[in-house]
């Protein structure tokens, strides 16, 4: 058993049979590990506005698959890098070291931006070759020798073209399951909103708007994401972001220090129920050499407050994880979601054709939900006892119940909540012992999302236990002997047979037997024999019941494979009318053997060399 689970089994009322079964209860570990599930975790700055900031260093084989809780790439750089020409596009800027990171299963993230304070062209210069309006500026201030050039956002030219750029790039990007979001990255300095370090020129939220709607008539799948600072041009833009369900972006905090560290929780607060949060760290080293990083926990307090689903990795990454492991650790533990399987039980024994109940208790023990919701599923499998591969049996979903729903709390207090899957066994599920797997995923049973459990399969099932599946009875041949002559009397045999009944049937049961013709049908029958009591095989326990055959003279000269079962007649036609075998094939029969019959209509027995003793 693995220690991190405790395994009970307990004596319940049993759901499906009346009888008192027990009850496997297992209460899984929160293994403390950081998880990477899709819509949270840390984004990392390869691009910060300058292209050499701050996947620069990285060898293009180096993934970072050692920062723990990495999901994203981030790539946020001017648009003249991409469309250095007009309809010229240079997309390998974005898509040559994305590959690194999407060939091991990450998404990435996009911000192009339009103004920058270290060159003078972010947005391309064609476009004010063709007639866009601009201003030159020293950071901070409009100057007429300023040695870069920020467009005016309303103007109908500036627009224009990066209507056309838009386009293009959502005819690459929107929709694709490789891009977790998008920034509105078009207004302000370095994309983030806000004119502070540029020319300090005010506009109307109606600028913003037009901003939001050129990225929205282009991107009507893709995430799209809103910058904090656009409520400096009037809150009505964050009102109309929240409105169209775009996620919520706060860049740079930290830069001041205390209390001073971030300004829009509250703001994040309308957000964050419905839709992402992301954050992001100033640069990391500048805030911790100006003395207001301190130990980052200003950081964690902030996931906390904003309840955020991205956090991200601004610095040089490698130095970023040496001097904030533990920090980073701390986060991981609360950073978007994190489901958490706090209880789950499931009878001991069942057998097929049962209702189960899977009863499963699930939290969430990080700050925000989990948006794309998904649905608890259990899986069975079987392993085989020679080569120890083991496949899937069946798998049952809970479709009532959403984790999407589950609430979130401060650390340690979210509510847990408690779901009862019962599922029936299929028809084709034999008798034996499966592994109990749990997970969470799409409505059929695929997984989605990691758990902070041991047992993992590399699937994202973990594994649980197992539970046995019974049969309803068991049959031996009454006689010794590889082949067992028998008498026949008045052309017909007894077959002896000893019948041990595991479970009483809903309706009374009765033994039927089948003989093979060379063709693969059934060439002629048996049945209970006429000494035998009626209702002999509605208890429990063990019967000697022998099944009359009656050889057809045809028969003679030929062998015949031979099958025996229980089935209900008041049931006839229906798909449960046999009673389930503890060996058996799939039509619910127990293979005793081959029957020969020689052309005089003596009659031998071959044992099957599988079948039962």
């Amino acid at each position: 058993m693995c220690p991190s689970k405790m395994l009970l089994v307990l004596p319940l009322l049993a759901t499906t049979a009346g009888l008192c079964q027990e009850r496997v209860t297992v209460t899984p570990a929160d293994t403390g590990e950081a998880l990477e599930n899709p819509g949270m975790g840390w984004t990392f700055h390869y691009y910060s506005n300058i292209p050499t900031n701050y996947g620069s260093r990285l060898a293009p084989w180096d993934t970072l698959e050692e920062f723990p809780g990495l999901t994203v790439i981030y790539l946020r750089i001017p648009w003249s890098y991409v469309e250095p020409e007009e309809g010229i596009f240079n997309w390998s800027v974005i898509d040559g070291p994305a590959q690194r990171w999407i060939a091991e299963g990450k998404q990435i993230a996009l911000r192009i931006s339009c103004a920058e304070s270290w060159m003078r062209f972010a947005t391309p210069e064609w476009v004010r070759e063709a007639g866009a309006v601009g201003y030159n500026f020293t950071p901070g201030r409009l100057d007429e020798d300023g040695p870069f050039w920020e467009p005016d956002y309303e103007d109908p030219v500036f627009l224009e073209k990066l209507d056309n750029f838009l386009a293009a790039m959502a005819a690459r990007y929107d929709g694709n399951p490789e891009v977790a979001f998008i920034d509105v990255g078009s207004f302000g300095v370095w994309g983030e909103g806000h004119l502070f370090a540029s020319t300090q020129m005010q506009y109307p939220s109606e600028t913003i708007i037009r901003h939001i709607d050129l990225h929205l008539e282009h991107f009507d799948e893709t995430l799209l994401a809103a910058n904090d600072d656009f409520s400096f041009q009037g809150e009505e833009s964050i009102a109309y972001a929240l409105e169209k369900g775009l996620a919520l972006r706060d860049d740079s905090i930290l830069v001041q220090p205390g209390e001073d560290a971030y300004y829009h929780e509250e703001m994040a607060q309308d957000f964050w129920p419905t839709v992402p949060v992301i954050l992001e760290c100033e640069h990391y080293g500048g805030s911790r050499d100006r003395g207001n990083w301190l130990d980052g926990s200003l950081y964690l307090q902030a996931v906390e407050e904003y309840h955020a689903s991205y956090a991200a990795i601004h610095w040089w990454p490698q130095e970023f994880l040496e001097e904030n492991r533990d920090l980073i650790h701390r986060i991981n533990q609360r950073l978007g979601y994190r489901l958490q399987l706090i209880r789950a039980s499931w009878p001991s024994e069942c057998r097929p054709g049962d209702t189960i109940s899977f009863e499963m208790s699930w939290r969430n023990a990080g700050v925000a939900p989990c948006y794309r919701g998904g649905n608890p599923a259990i899986t069975l499998t079987a392993t085989d006892p020679e080569t120890g591969e083991e496949g899937i049996v069946t798998v049952f979903t809970d479709e009532a119940f959403d984790v999407a729903s589950l609430p979130v709390g401060p650390p340690g207090e979210a509510e847990a909540v408690s779901h009862d899957l019962r599922a029936a066994l299929p028809f084709y599920v034999r008798p034996g012992t499966y592994t109990v797997w749990a997970s969470v995923g799409r409505p059929t049973g695929t997984p989605i999302y990691a758990l902070p459990h041991e047992d993992s399969n590399g699937g994202r099932r973990y594994r649980l236990g197992t539970i046995l599946v019974t049969g309803d009875f068991d049959v031996a041949l009454d006689a010794g002997g590889p082949e067992v002559s028998l008498e026949v009397v008045e052309g017909a045999i007894d077959l002896p047979l000893v019948w041990t009944i595991r479970r009483p049937g809903p309706e009374p049961s009765v033994p039927y037997c089948h003989l093979i013709g060379p063709d693969g049908q059934i060439a002629f029958q048996g049945t209970v024999a006429p000494t035998v009591a009626e209702g002999a095989f509605d208890e429990t326990g063990q019967v000697a019941a022998p099944v009359r055959i009656e050889v057809p003279p045809e028969a003679r000269g030929g062998e015949y494979p031979l099958y025996v079962g229980l089935w209900m007649p008041s049931l006839m036609a229906e798909a449960n009318e046999r009673r389930m075998p503890e060996r058996g094939d799939m039509q619910g029969r127990v293979h005793l053997g081959v029957l020969a019959i020689d052309d005089e209509g003596e009659v031998i027995l071959r044992r099957a060399p599988s079948g039962p003793a």
